[in-house]
C-alpha cells in the first residue's frame, strides 16, 4: 500500500483525532460519533494511507 499523506497531514490528523476522541470521553452523548472520526484519522495518520484521498486521486505526500 502507497502512502498518500505527507508528514505535515499526519500530524494533523494526530492533533485533531485526539481532540474529537476527549471530546468523546469529556462530553458523553451523542460525541462518541466525534471519537469514532477521531479513532479513524490517527489510524490514517498512522499507516500514511487515507481511502478517501484515493478515491478522488488526491495526495499530499
Amino acid at each position: 500500500m502507497e502512502k498518500n499523506l505527507a508528514v505535515w497531514d499526519r500530524v494533523i490528523r494526530v492533533i485533531i483525532g485526539l481532540i474529537f476522541i476527549y471530546l468523546a470521553f469529556t462530553k458523553g452523548g451523542l460525541w462518541w460519533i466525534l471519537g469514532i472520526i477521531g479513532l479513524v484519522l490517527i489510524g490514517t495518520a498512522i499507516t500514511g494511507f487515507c481511502l478517501l484521498y484515493k478515491l478522488v486521486g488526491f495526495r499530499t505526500g
